[in-house]
């Protein structure tokens, strides 16, 4: 199989629109999140490194992007409207950069970039696709659903926009995600 940067732009479009099904029905049958693979300052921008604890207790929104994708940058004002929607009550927002580009993964143009679009959430840097193989994303943007207890509850992939049928789904399952008990 051919490399995800090697793929026909057609078939990576496609299948980045679809919503991937949630990974358990059940709160108990939810595989546990991995833990973030970059612990190191440098690789954080926005915050100091975190770690799943520094998060339980909060249902956790993790967006894979990268800068230059326009699927993802597309998606940043129903991303910033949700985390202001919904942040006081308990929702942290995630960004990981993984890039695509040799470009992408110098930090000044990732910085530029947080600054450029208003990200204010944390953004961990994965130039070395660790954190993107460690929850087997295959596509930009995809969001990752983990609940108060450290589980993957949802996994959507695709632009993303206010009011439409994918962010209609994704706040439901927030909104469900937050009144579960911590």
């Amino acid at each position: 199989m051919l490399p995800h940067y090697a793929r026909p732009l057609g078939t990576i479009l496609v299948l980045a629109a679809t919503t991937l099904p949630v990974p358990a029905a059940s709160p108990e049958d939810a595989p546990a999140a991995p833990e973030f693979t970059h612990a190191t300052g440098l690789e954080w921008i926005n915050s100091p490194p975190l770690t799943l604890a520094d998060l339980r207790g909060s249902v956790v929104l993790i967006d894979f992007w990268t800068f230059d994708c326009w699927n993802c940058y597309r998606s940043f004002p129903w991303l910033r409207a949700v985390e202001e929607r919904y942040g006081g009550r308990g929702l942290k927002v995630i960004g990981v950069h993984s890039p695509e580009f040799a470009h992408e993964k110098v930090r000044a143009n990732v910085e530029a970039k947080v600054k450029e679009f208003d990200l204010s959430h944390p953004v961990m840097l994965d130039n070395d696709f660790s954190y993107w193989k460690a929850l087997h994303n295959r596509y930009w943007p995809s969001y990752f659903l983990i609940d108060k207890q450290g589980r993957v509850r949802g996994v959507y992939s695709g632009e993303t926009h206010e009011g439409d049928d994918r962010a209609r789904e994704i706040e439901r399952a927030i909104e469900a995600l937050l009144a579960e008990p911590a």
